[in-house]
């Protein structure tokens, strides 16, 4: 079950301000050499990992299934059920960024691997 609608941005300027300098889109690197980065997300219930960008492609992998709530930098927000083994590709560049956030509104813990392919 998917829900989407806006938010104030207003309610967010200030991290929405240092997010197109904020790269960090996970918890915690795991890996990394010369072609990829590999992040690890863990979010409990009620965490929010803040407003970031991302200019690379990159693929995510649910390792344990949530309900997470995106917010993206044009107002608008996601809300959705994540299941285990759910994969996403998306294709971003430094002339194709994407900002957004992301914050656990369920009762379970949310984690994620995702994968960025440097160029």
């Amino acid at each position: 079950m998917e829900e989407q609608g806006k938010f104030d941005v207003a309610e967010f300027a200030d991290e929405l301000a240092r997010a197109p300098q904020n790269r960090e889109v996970g918890t915690a690197v795991r890996f990394e050499n010369d072609h990829v980065r590999v992040w690890e997300i863990v979010l409990e219930p009620g965490e929010r990992g803040p407003f970031h960008i991302h200019t690379q492609t990159y693929f995510w992998t649910v390792v344990d299934s949530g309900r997470g709530k995106q917010r993206f930098a044009d107002g608008t927000f996601v809300v959705r059920d994540y299941q285990s083994g759910e994969t996403k590709y998306l294709v971003h560049s430094p002339d194709d960024p994407m900002i957004h956030d992301l914050e656990n509104v369920g009762s379970t813990t949310m984690r994620f691997i995702t994968v960025e392919l440097k160029r």
